[in-house]
Order: structure tokens, then sequence, then C-alpha cells
């Protein structure tokens, strides 16, 4: 009976001491560091569905995406009043009067020395005689870029029986009326504001305005500008100019 309690102890002895050292076998094991080479690295904790992800500063819509001075279409910029007329083209009220195809047109007239180009409209004819009168036909057909100021019918009627009788019958005063209307050079719109040409007669003459409207020596307003013709550039007035 002694000798069974004997054996007892010792096999429960051998147990105490046998356990510490299986965990010390074991501990290793369970509780190593994950980061240890070898040893799969857990995954990274999932994205909460629906939080969105915080973009780069380099990609913040309030840096790039951002609608700036840069990007927004600056104002559209109000059209200025044009100063003068397109070079292009004649211009003025009195522009409706001259036949718009054929004989005494602008296409007709381009193509024809300016004598020959304003006797066919009949709106001229006054001037006409009397440039015929003064002998002067054949000078303005082979002048080359010079302007005549053409006073229409209706600007003659402005003067009296007297006046206009004067002119006629007067050769000298004619030829320096007449002289006086062709300006040396040719007179382009954009020059109109604020020019001041020599003309046949010796003396000049001026011209002033803006846009449309333009005036010759303050009195006579252009009714029709820079009409063409082969040799030189027309501008119909309402008033007969006077010389100085």
């Amino acid at each position: 009976m002694k000798s069974s309690r004997i054996r007892h102890t010792v096999v429960a002895a051998a147990a105490v001491v046998a356990l510490p050292v299986s965990l010390g076998v074991m501990a290793p094991q369970a509780f190593a560091d994950p980061a240890t080479p070898g040893t799969p690295t857990p995954p990274s904790a999932p994205v909460t569905p629906g939080t969105p992800t915080s973009p780069s500063a380099s990609a913040s819509p309030s840096e790039s995406t951002s609608p700036g001075t840069s990007t927004s279409p600056s104002p559209s910029t109000s059209p200025s009043r044009t100063a003068v007329p397109n070079a292009a083209v004649p211009f003025g009220p009195g522009c409706s009067s001259i036949p718009k195809t054929g004989t005494g047109s602008f296409v007709e007239m381009a193509k024809e020395p300016v004598g020959t180009a304003i006797s066919h409209n009949p709106d001229f004819s006054t001037f006409v005689s009397l440039v015929k009168k003064a002998g002067l036909t054949d000078r303005l057909n082979s002048a080359q870029d010079i302007t005549v100021f053409v006073p229409t019918n209706e600007a003659f009627k402005k003067l009296s029986t007297a006046e206009l009788d004067q002119i006629k019958n007067n050769e000298s005063q004619l030829r320096k009326v007449v002289k006086y209307h062709i300006a040396e050079k040719k007179v382009a719109p954009d020059q109109l504001p604020n020019g001041v040409f020599s003309t046949w007669e010796g003396t000049t003459l001026s011209t002033s305005g803006s846009d449309r409207t333009f005036k010759v020596n303050d009195t006579a307003k252009i009714l029709c500008g820079n009409i063409k013709t082969a040799n030189a550039t027309v501008y119909t007035i309402d008033t007969v100019l006077t010389p100085k």
C-alpha cells in the first residue's frame, strides 16, 4: 500500500514539471509576431461602403476643376462704333439713287474713267454739263488717283438763277468752280474725319465728321461716298462748293 502511494506521488510530480515545459515550447508559436518573415500579413480593414476616399491634393476640385478666371469665358466686348465706313464699299443715304445694275451702276462706273462714269447718272447732269463747258472732260478722264466731289442736280437748285448764270456765263469763274470740286489725290474714307486736300483750283477744301456722316467745308453733306471709277474716287454732295 505504501509503495503504491509513493508511485502516484512520483507521477504527479513529473506531471507538474512537464506542464511548464510543454507550455514553453508552444508559446513562441502561439504568440509569434505577425510581421515575422514568412508569416502572411493579415488583410487590411475593408473600406466602409459609401464612404468616399479622399482625393489627393493635386486633384482637389478647388484647385484643378473649379472654374476660375482662367477658364471662365470673358465677357463679350461690346462692338465699338465704327469711326469710318468700310473702305471697300460706297456708303451714305444717297447711294440708293445709284442704279443697282447696268449703266451708271457701281459695277459699271468702276470700269470707266470718272468723266464718263458720272455722265451716266442723270442726277449729276448739271455738273457734267459744266465740266464739258469748262473743257475739262478729257483731263478728268486721263488723270490718275484723283477725287471728285460731285454736286447733285438738287445741290445746284440751292443756287439762285443769277448765281448759276454767273457760273455758266463767266468762263474764268466756271473753270474755277469746277476745278475746286476736284482734289489732287485719292481721298479714302479714313481721311474724311479731319482732312485737308489741295484742289485743281489751287486752294484747299476740308472734310470733317465721323461714322457715316461727313461734310465738306462744314457745309456740303456727303450723300454717297467712296464710289470707285477706273481712275478716281467720287463723293456726291448736296451743296455746290464755293472757292475760297
